[in-house]
């Protein structure tokens, strides 16, 4: 899940670049992918990037919350694919495939699991290059939720997944960076179309429904940035479930999906501001 981009200053000096962190990747400037990867508790980030981060949470005080309940529902997510004889996982939107990512839980549960991550983000793409080398099961793509004909005829896609047997498709937080004239529900039609019978698409997306003041006010502050946030109401996000049948228990708060303890779903699920359902194609 991308996170919102702010109009920051670059830091000054000079820090020992990191084996994880290739030549060309600008260390004195925050990313929005390594910011995320500090709200979910990765080691992928500098101060720079935790420094934004503290900026942002204090603004939006919920998006941490967001953030980890969205990687909580991935890994419960790759857990169950798993589980159910899923192999190969297409991950759109991916970030840095960091702590706890889909390549990790899947492989951890079933060696021969095969990932490939895709992002728009060229920092999110050299940092994922470098954290895979050495894994022949897992790829990363630079590539477009919007233009998923690209994803689908990138060689790395190609090599890694065979679209004549089930693979399951990740759009977990990126379809609310996608405006509606970019026609996000064609690309979410067109990845169904392409998966064979018994695939799986897991979404989550940030809500409009029940937001407070300030996450409305970020929402307008990031149509001045590259990446928009798109706050849809829950009737707008289930209609990119089309011609899947969702599984239980349906569409609903991030907390609320297959908690592995009633504890863990809080007082409050509706605070994670998304909602985020898994669904299969017969």
């Amino acid at each position: 899940m991308a996170v919102l981009s702010w109009d920051i200053e670059k830091g000054s000096g000079s820090m020992t670049r990191p084996s994880w962190a290739p030549e060309g990747i600008d260390l004195d400037r925050p990313s929005a992918s390594r910011v995320y990867d500090y709200f979910v508790g990765g080691m992928h980030n500098f101060e720079i990037d935790r420094t934004l981060a503290r900026q942002i949470e204090a603004f939006t005080p919920n998006v941490a919350e967001t953030m980890r309940a969205n990687r909580d529902l991935l890994r419960r997510c790759v857990r169950f694919l798993v589980d159910a004889g899923i192999t190969q996982f297409l991950d759109i939107g991916s970030g840095i495939p960091t702590v706890g990512n889909v390549h990790e839980v899947a492989q951890a549960r079933n060696p021969s699991a095969r990932v490939v991550y895709v992002d728009i983000d060229p920092v999110a793409v050299a940092h994922s290059r470098a954290i895979l080398d050495g894994n022949p099961a897992a790829a990363v793509v630079n590539a477009d939720i919007a233009a998923p004909d690209t994803i689908l005829a990138d060689p790395q896609v190609a090599k890694l997944l065979d679209f004549d047997k089930p693979v399951a498709v990740l759009l977990l937080g990126v379809l609310h960076f996608v405006p509606d004239d970019a026609d996000p529900a064609a690309a979410v039609a067109r990845l169904r179309d392409t998966v064979a019978p018994g695939s799986y698409l897991a979404i989550t997306h940030a809500t409009l429904d029940g937001q407070p003041t300030e996450v409305l006010e970020a929402q307008k502050l990031s149509g001045r940035t590259s990446t928009e946030i798109v706050l849809r109401t829950k009737p707008e996000i289930a209609t990119f479930f089309d011609g899947w049948t969702l599984l239980d228990p349906g569409l609903v708060h991030l907390p609320l999906w297959r908690p592995d303890n009633p504890a863990d779903v809080g007082d409050h699920p509706e605070s994670s501001g998304a909602y985020g359902a898994l669904a299969h194609k017969a």
